[in-house]
């Protein structure tokens, strides 16, 4: 079955959208409803937008992201790290993809990669900035093929059980 990707008003499909996170990332119900939250009230910051991938009519994944402000939350909990390492710059001038995700069923058939370089295609900054559990991954492979390099490793999050790592790449990303 052919994936189409295209743009998404993640705002009317939340719920899609968060299914197939959860299966991707192995969410529960309670995980799933402040994530939704959180979505809903990243797609109101200017120049947030979000694409998916759509398989007969199914959303089998999405992207979504939008220029970085230090303000936003996730900025002053990355900044210390990479202040550290001397890649603060990296916060500025920056389109941050804030999260990519492929349903299960349809991983490693080059969805994900096609939904992060459309989505960064379009970005009017120089740079793309993201954060991946700190583990070697696919996700963590496929981010290092399309030109994304480590900035900072074992990024605590609040409430995350898990390190993170936060990778940069120029803009437009490499093409494998």
């Amino acid at each position: 079955m052919d994936v189409v990707i295209g743009p998404l008003d993640l705002a009317a499909h939340v719920d899609e959208a968060l299914a197939v996170q959860a299966a991707a990332f192995g969410l529960g119900p309670d995980e799933v409803a402040v994530r939704r939250q959180i979505v809903l009230r990243h797609m109101t910051h200017p120049g947030a937008r979000a694409l998916g991938a759509t398989a007969g009519g199914d959303l089998v994944g999405f992207v979504y992201g939008m220029p970085n402000d230090r303000a936003h939350w996730w900025s002053t909990v990355v900044e210390p790290y990479l202040r550290a390492r001397g890649n603060d710059a990296w916060l500025d001038d920056s389109f941050v993809i804030t999260e990519l995700h492929v349903h299960p069923a349809h991983q490693n058939r080059g969805t994900g990669r096609s939904l992060i370089t459309t989505i960064t295609d379009s970005a009017a900054e120089p740079r793309s900035i993201l954060s991946a559990i700190d583990t070697d991954s696919p996700a963590r492979g496929l981010y290092r093929s399309l030109g994304y390099q480590d900035l900072a490793r074992r990024v605590l999050f609040p409430s995350a059980p898990k390190p993170y790592a936060v990778m940069g790449a120029p803009l437009p990303l490499r093409r494998a």
